[in-house]
């Protein structure tokens, strides 16, 4: 399971593998429990979890370049229902500059829970999708790009289109 398919469904506890879309929402399969259920695009808003940025006092943050301090820390992970405290104080300790007047409680115990789950499906989070893209380049040497050429043009200048007006003079 890859984890740019990965994500958060307002409404909705927990994380959920994207499945497939259709133009009134998704169908998303839940990764605590593995049932599968449509999300209503009326109801709900999807977030991939590669997307999410995480508020710094510096510059913003990727939630993956979070999730990999959590894992290579040597500090005990705090239950996601822990103090304000606790939670806070792990989280300094990651050295990630978080801006905690903007990063609330709750965005802090999501993290939390959310790494717990990925976690349980080892879903690997520090692959770089670029990184895919280039090898696929380098394996085929004589490979060209058919758009390659598309960048060294210049936009073609268009006319505007006259719109004539149908009404009342």
């Amino acid at each position: 399971m890859d984890y740019n398919k990965i994500i958060s469904v307002t409404g909705m506890s927990g994380l959920y593998q994207l499945l497939s879309t259709r133009a009134d929402g998704a169908v998303v399969k839940s990764l605590e429990n593995n049932a599968t259920k449509f999300a209503s695009a009326r109801q709900h808003q999807f977030s991939h979890l590669e997307s999410i940025e995480v508020y710094t006092n510096k510059e913003n943050i990727m939630l993956k370049e979070v999730f990999t301090a959590m894992k290579d820390s040597k500090e005990k992970m705090p239950e996601a229902n822990a103090d304000v405290k606790v939670l806070k104080s792990y989280f300094d300790k990651l050295g990630l500059d978080l801006d905690f007047d903007r990063v609330f409680t709750s965005d802090l115990k999501k993290m939390i829970k959310w790494f717990q789950i990925l976690d349980k499906n080892k879903i690997d989070f520090t692959v770089q999708n670029t990184e895919t893209e280039e090898s696929s380049k380098s394996a085929h040497p004589g490979a060209r790009n058919e758009n390659e050429h598309v960048k060294d043009m210049k936009p073609q200048q268009t006319n505007p289109r006259k719109v004539e007006s149908r009404g009342v003079k």
